[in-house]
Order: structure tokens, then sequence, then C-alpha cells
């Protein structure tokens, strides 16, 4: 990552994309819905300008937000198969500082998947409000492309193993509310959650 001088002559761009979401205060948005609940498609390989770009604009956004965990482009209104996600420093608020914190898949795909499947409570910037309690693998291995567009074969774990299925999940129009788990919500919000799931599940 490039450190820049901070004068009044340096503006930093970046391309940074809002986060669709299912509802809002007021209901579903169906414009989003249409994007969320899209199939996405692979990058093509090798990586081309326009989806170095992308790659890009997924980060940027990720980067700006010090609430995410990780982030699918289909989540900022890009139906491609890229994820963003921190590998470390869960315990710590705020935006990831440092470059090796966290990490970029393109393409992504499991191809293992090992251990007895562990429940959870999994929150999601595109589902605002609520958790839900989802069963996970705690061992995958993935197959993809990293940033630069080189292969990689990595094992995840735990929780971050955790982040991956549920960013994977975004690539194929699956978010945390198709698990029929439990579902938690504040009291605040009852009416809206109580009508928005009658009409959804």
């Amino acid at each position: 990552m490039v450190s820049h001088p901070q004068n009044k002559f340096w503006v930093k761009f970046m391309s940074v994309k809002r986060v669709l979401t299912l509802w809002n205060d007021e209901g579903e948005n169906p414009k989003d819905v249409s994007v969320l609940r899209k199939k996405s498609v692979e990058l093509p390989v090798p990586l081309d300008k326009e989806s170095r770009e992308i790659i890009q604009t997924l980060i940027d956004s990720f980067l700006e937000r010090d609430d995410a965990v990780g982030l699918a482009a289909p989540q900022i209104g890009i139906n491609k198969r890229i994820i963003a996600f921190r590998n470390k420093g869960f315990e710590g608020k705020g935006n990831v500082k440092n470059p090796n914190d966290f990490e970029v898949l393109v393409n992504p795909r499991i191809t293992q998947a090992r251990g007895e499947k562990v429940m959870g409570a999994e929150g999601c910037l595109s589902c605002p409000d609520i958790q839900v309690e989802i069963s996970r693998f705690p061992e995958i291995k993935v197959r993809a492309l990293n940033a630069k567009g080189e292969k990689i074969n990595i094992r995840y774990l735990d929780y971050v193993a955790r982040v991956i299925q549920h960013e994977i999940d975004h690539l194929d129009g699956r978010l945390i509310v198709d698990y029929g788990g439990d579902i938690y919500y504040p009291k605040s919000k009852q009416l809206l959650f109580e009508k928005l799931f009658n009409d959804t599940r």
C-alpha cells in the first residue's frame, strides 16, 4: 500500500460504492434485491484492465467501512465473483489498517469442506439489523485467484472459514435469511421484520 504526502494539493481518489440491502426502514428494496439475488459471473483469466478496476473498487469499498468483516462484489452492485475479507484483527473496531489483515479472492471455489458443522450467529451488511443462526463447516479449502491474478489454493479454519462461506453465498445470490435459522432483531423494529419475514419466508 503506497502512502501519500498529506498536503492541500493531494486529494485521495477512491471508487467507493454503497452496500445494497434487501430492505430499509420503509420495507423491501426491490432494485437492490434484483442485484443481490442474481448469480454472479467469473472474471476473465488472465485479468484484464476492467477486471482489475472492479477488484480495486471492491477493495476501496471494503476498506472504507469500519463495520465490515467481509464484502462481496454483488453487495456493491457488481455481479462478479470477487470477495474481500479480514483474515485477522477481528477483535478490533474500525477500518482495516494493515494490508496484511485482509485478502481478496477472485473466482473462488470451495474444493474441500471438512469437520462437523458448527452453528453460529451471523450478521450481514445487506440484511441490516438482524442476526441469523447458521451452520457452517469449520474447515474449507479454496481455489481462486488473488488480487494480482495469481492462482492460489488455501485452507481456512474456524471464523475465517465461516466468513468466506458467507461471502461466497453472496456470489450465488444466497443470503443469511435463506437458511431458515433463528432470526434475532431489535424489538424496536419488530413490526418491520414480522412483515418482511411473513412476506418472504
